[in-house]
C-alpha cells in the first residue's frame, strides 16, 4: 500500500491524442499514440492496449496520463507516458478521460480535495 505522501508525487495531466499508429510490433494488441500536453510537456509518445477503440475515436480525444515514470521500451517503441484507463470485465481497459473541456491541457492534476485550487499542483480551470 502506499501513502498518500507517495500518491501526491505522481504527476498526472489531461493531454489531447494527436495521432494513434497501428503496433504490429506490440506482443499484446496496442495503439502507439502521440499525446500532446501543451507548451510546458510539448507532445509525448505512449502504447496503449486499448485495441478496441478505433482510431478515430481516439485521435483528438482528451486522456489523462501520469507524465513521471521512466519511460519504457516496448519492443522497438519507447513509451514516455502512462495513459489511465480502469478494466472493465467485457471491454478490457476504458479509458479515463475528463470532464468535458474544462481542464487546460498544461499544469498537473491532483485528486479531488487534496490541493486547494490555484496552489501548485492543483488542477488548473481556464
Amino acid at each position: 500500500m502506499i501513502d498518500l505522501d507517495h500518491f501526491q508525487e505522481v504527476d498526472i495531466r489531461v493531454g489531447r491524442v494527436r495521432s494513434a499508429e497501428e503496433f504490429p510490433e506490440a506482443r499484446v494488441p496496442a495503439w502507439k499514440l502521440s499525446i500532446d500536453f501543451g507548451h510546458e510537456l510539448g507532445v509525448m509518445r505512449s502504447s496503449a492496449q486499448i485495441t478496441h477503440y478505433p482510431r478515430e475515436a481516439l485521435e483528438g480525444t482528451l486522456v489523462v496520463c501520469v507524465v513521471n515514470f521512466p519511460p519504457r521500451q516496448i519492443g522497438p517503441f519507447r513509451s514516455e507516458v502512462l495513459v489511465l484507463g480502469a478494466l472493465d470485465p467485457e471491454r478490457g481497459v476504458v479509458l479515463l478521460r475528463p470532464d468535458g473541456e474544462a481542464y487546460r491541457l498544461a499544469g498537473p492534476t491532483a485528486p479531488a480535495g487534496l490541493r486547494r485550487p490555484g496552489a501548485p499542483g492543483a488542477c488548473r480551470r481556464p
